[in-house]
């Protein structure tokens, strides 16, 4: 587009209508939305292991404590 054009139409006709449009090139964009679904999964898997260890951990106690009671 000539600039002189380019001047005169509005600013939602200049800009790509996405995330980031103007600011940003579409690999860009992609990976952050990529970078951040992997950082929530992530957050999300380490919250998981750690209530199975944790349920392991109390499984392992109520064992042992059935053990001791019956000796």
């Amino acid at each position: 587009m000539r600039p002189r054009k380019y001047a005169t139409i509005s600013k939602t006709h200049k800009t790509v209508s996405r995330i980031y449009g103007g600011s940003r090139c579409s690999n860009c964009v992609k990976e952050r939305i990529t970078r951040a679904f992997l950082i929530e999964e992530q957050k999300i898997v380490k919250k998981v292991v750690k209530e199975q260890t944790e349920a392991a951990k109390k499984d392992a106690a109520k064992k042992t404590k059935k053990g001791k009671k019956r000796n």
